[in-house]
């Protein structure tokens, strides 16, 4: 694994015994709130590997809910987020897999309220760090840590290219860039990080494009 930081050694400022079954689960359980807008009305979260097998122990369960509620690693409400959930009428749910899954530190996070749902694979590499490997059944690879912006769109010719010279036309610097699709022709996704801020006119003008249909914005 490679280190690109002393902080990536010695771990992040956080609440809890473990930057990996805490601090990392603490922002996995952010990065969802944020792909959904807004904090839930239900969360129902399976866990994985030694999440499953430790969660409690390690506060695995208290870190991805303040996660949702929009906590940080720091935060020092996380050990009550349980009780703060159910105060804010966030409705969770813990369920225990026994299934083998390519990584010990994963969770799969099912979002819902009354208009839309949403569903999040994040695994916790170590260190606080973490990775987003699937969203509504799209395998990408996110990272939480940078600006970065999700383009749904047709699997059309040129979609791709239209984007990323909107991107260069504004002089913004993409870092990693990736591109998935469920079927030939059909809905695919633009995972797209960068390395400042996206203006609100940009994302109106790559909303605009042709076959583009939605745009998720995350912010460090």
């Amino acid at each position: 694994m490679k280190y690109r930081s002393a902080f990536d050694i010695i771990g992040p400022v956080m609440i809890g015994p473990s930057s990996s079954h805490t601090a990392g689960a603490a922002r996995i359980g952010r990065v969802a709130r944020t792909l959904f807008g807004y904090q839930p009305l239900k969360a129902v979260i399976h866990l994985y590997g030694s999440f499953a097998e430790t969660y409690k122990g390690h506060g695995t369960d208290v870190a991805i809910v303040g996660g949702l509620l929009d906590f940080d690693t720091f935060d020092e409400r996380i050990p009550t987020s349980l009780q703060l959930a159910k105060e804010a009428n966030m409705e969770v749910e813990f369920i225990v897999e026994r299934t083998v899954t390519d990584h010990p530190n994963t969770v799969r996070i099912k979002l819902y309220d009354e208009q839309k749902e949403l569903e999040v694979v994040g695994i916790s590499i170590g260190g606080g760090t973490i990775e987003i490997t699937e969203l509504n059944s799209f395998q990408l690879k996110l990272s939480g840590e940078n600006p970065a912006i999700l383009v749904v769109h047709n699997d059309q010719f040129g979609v791709v290219s239209a984007v990323t010279t909107v991107m260069a036309q504004n002089e913004i610097n993409i870092s990693h860039m990736e591109v998935s699709r469920k079927e030939k022709g059909k809905m695919a996704m633009m995972v797209i990080e960068v390395d400042q801020k996206i203006s609100a006119e940009v994302l109106k003008e790559i909303e605009s494009l042709p076959n583009v249909t939605q745009i998720i914005q995350m912010v460090e």
